[in-house]
């Protein structure tokens, strides 16, 4: 694609980076076809290419975003499906967290809406105060059909029956192994899933350590950042992420780390990302160190000799998150361990196209997050599993709204498969 950028915009690092990127397109249109907004309201505009397009025009010519641009802009759902398609290798993620940046900062949003993204931005990455608000969602839900804003009623439609209790394994501390010891590692335990399910960080713990791992939860790492970064609130989610890069780099030069896991595939991404998030930052450095070491919990668990599991039983239909098999690139490995642990392992059909989660895109946009669910549900469910599992708390929390099939982490059922307690969705549903 070519582009004119005037030689003095250049000089602005993150319009450089635009630059390459848009440069590298060859408008193919390949992405099209697997791009769950154009699946879904088949408009050109709610393609990459499309988006591509209308970010080039805004960028190029340095003008105000208009309505119509950052309505498309915000339909993406950053699953990333287009980078694993695109035969030219361009790096969409990159430009459309720079173009969400740019309409943050020139975009005079409406006063309502504005409100509701500074609420989200204070409330979901923050624990406790997420539990708070799910305790006033689950009051309010049997009035969610006299609110007229769909994504109220989203809101409230999002909290659990059950708020789960508060785990202690999440505080700062070191968990010795319980075999010889292989590796030291250091886990991630997020934000969003420290309120919504804390059984996934607990069988983490639980699996790693009976594997030989030394388990360090860091004293001031928390919410990833993902949340805010991708509402283009730059300050907010560097805020935290810089937060994290501290507390990992103080681990990696202090007892050293072999491995910072983390059982969710979206905040995953983020921290493999940081490295260019800080590029030009003053944490450069240990932005990059922590990223070269960040890594989903299934690809340290293919480096460790998880033992081999009797058969189950049990028929799995596995839902791969856009954050993991796009973003991540990892693709076989969470299969690959669910059949080594005794679990006969299935895959829906379009397993490429995203759930509708997108961290807080089923929030914002409800109803095609609401028609991607369903479809979703619908290709899992014809599979007639036992059980769905996935890596990401976000996909968890979207699919088991929509079905009755019990929805569990990978890792719980591999605590399970290996010697831990049995995931208590599997007890709850008599399996």
């Amino acid at each position: 694609m070519k582009t004119e950028f005037a030689p003095e915009r250049l000089r602005d690092p993150a319009i450089e980076r635009s630059n390459e990127i848009l440069r590298t397109c060859v408008h193919c249109g390949f992405c099209t076809a697997t791009c769950p907004t154009y699946q879904v309201l088949g408009d050109e505009l709610d393609s990459p290419r499309g988006r591509i397009y209308l970010i080039k025009d805004m960028l190029e010519n340095d003008r105000d975003p208009d309505p119509k641009t950052v309505k498309h802009i915000d339909r993406c759902l950053s699953c990333l499906a287009c980078m694993t398609t695109c035969p030219s290798g361009v790096h969409y993620m990159h430009l459309v967290d720079h173009a969400r940046e740019y309409i943050e900062q020139r975009y005079d949003r409406p006063v309502f809406e504005r409100v509701l993204r500074w609420t989200l931005a204070r409330i979901l990455p923050y624990p406790m105060r997420f539990r708070v608000a799910m305790l006033g969602a689950k009051m309010a839900k049997p009035f969610a059909k006299l609110i007229p804003d769909a994504r109220i009623r989203a809101m409230l439609a999002m909290a659990p029956k059950e708020i789960p209790p508060v785990s202690r394994n999440d505080d700062p501390q070191t968990f010795a192994p319980k075999t010889q010891k292989i590796k030291r590692v250091a886990l991630m335990t997020g934000c969003a899933q420290k309120a919504l399910n804390t059984d996934i960080n607990d069988a983490t713990i639980r699996l790693l350590t009976r594997l030989g791992c030394e388990v360090v939860v860091a004293e001031g790492a928390g919410c990833c950042g993902a949340l805010t970064h991708h509402m283009g609130k730059t300050a907010e989610s560097h805020g935290t992420a810089g937060k994290n890069i501290r507390a990992w780099a103080r681990e990696m030069d202090g007892d050293g780390l072999d491995a910072i896991v983390i059982n969710t595939s979206g905040c995953g991404t983020t921290v493999k990302d940081y490295g260019h998030m800080f590029r030009n930052e003053p944490l450069a450095e240990d932005a990059a160190r922590v990223s070269g070491i960040a890594m989903d919990i299934s690809e340290l668990l293919m480096q460790i000799d998880i033992p081999e599991g009797a058969d189950k039983g049990l028929r799995i239909a596995y839902h791969a998150a856009c954050s993991l098999q796009h973003g991540q690139q990892i693709k076989t490995h969470p299969k690959t361990l669910l059949k080594k642990a005794g679990f006969e392992v299935v895959e829906p059909k379009d397993s490429h196209l995203c759930c509708g989660s997108a961290g807080t895109y089923n929030l914002m946009q409800p109803e095609i997050s609401g028609q991607l669910k369903d479809r979703k549900v619908q290709t899992l469910e014809a599979k007639n599993p036992d059980i769905i599992a996935a890596g990401n708390i976000g996909c968890m929390m979207q699919i088991g709204s929509g079905t009755d099939i019990p929805m569990v982490h990978t890792v719980e059922l591999l605590d399970w498969a290996t010697g831990g307690p049995k995931p208590p969705a599997l007890a709850k549903a008599g399996l």
